[in-house]
């Protein structure tokens, strides 16, 4: 089965130049070539294109993109490393939920936002907690001068020091950036954390984004059973990670 750019493009509702793209990024396998320089496309390209699109709302264009050149280099084993990272951060992103979740609730019940006294009189450094979220210092920063963080300071040092109410709230600024909220609108919510009043609002954000995280979920099954099927349909399903771009036998014939 042989495909113009232009129909793999209608099928699939893209641009012809985004299918041009693609190919050259090492999304897609590289296509045949008529005599006069015209592209050709296969059955094979069209299982790739399905593949890519159904990976982009499962783990975002960027890890997408590697995930499929990865596997184009036959670098299976490093393809499966992102689309890992991408579990993790969901289970991650679950688990903070959660944690927020059920500050909230104390906080509506107690009023209280004062820091856990286990935790003594120290705190994090701003690149220890820059590290536990996976953030920059720089970050942080931001999120102090928008009014999101509100840290102490060493009094020997001036540094700045996160305690237990200072990570709660940015762990909540972290999970709520993720699902795309602006910063005003963060600010407000960690107010609202802080102060126990009008959680109505908060409670919303966090139900929105467990609906997120719950698509996202559900894509990433999507993905993993069209980006099996694409390596199935290309052989590149061998132990150790690597394998031919040799279609397997009965499929669509690929580039020769």
């Amino acid at each position: 089965m042989n495909l113009r750019p232009s129909d793999l493009a209608r099928g699939h509702g893209i641009s012809t130049q985004a299918v041009r793209n693609y190919e050259r990024a090492g999304v897609l396998p590289p296509s045949e070539r008529t005599p006069s320089g015209y592209r050709i496309y296969t059955g094979v390209h069209a299982a790739a294109l399905r593949a890519y699109l159904s990976l982009i709302p499962a783990h975002g264009h960027a890890a997408s993109g590697q995930i499929m050149t990865a596997v184009h280099e036959d670098r299976l084993d490093d393809a499966l490393v992102v689309i890992d990272r991408g579990h993790e951060q969901l289970l991650r992103d679950r688990g903070t939920l959660e944690a927020v979740r059920a500050a909230v609730e104390h906080l509506a019940e107690e009023g209280d936002t004062a820091a856990d006294p286990s935790t003594g009189t120290g705190g994090r450094t701003v690149g220890e907690l820059a590290h536990r979220l996976g953030v920059t210092p720089a970050t942080l920063r931001n999120w102090e001068e928008a009014g999101i963080l509100r840290p102490a300071r060493d009094p020997q040092t001036g540094y700045r020091l996160f305690r237990a109410a200072d990570v709660r709230d940015a762990e909540l600024a972290h999970l709520l950036r993720r699902g795309g909220y602006p910063l005003e609108h963060i600010r407000t919510v960690v107010d609202q954390v802080r102060t126990a009043g009008g959680t109505g609002a908060l409670s919303a954000s966090l139900e929105e984004w467990r609906r997120r995280l719950t698509a996202r979920g559900l894509a990433m099954l999507d993905a993993a059973t069209r980006l099996s099927r694409y390596l199935e349909l290309t052989g590149r399903t061998g132990a150790g990670g690597t394998g031919g771009s040799r279609p397997a036998e009965g499929g669509p014939p690929g580039p020769q």
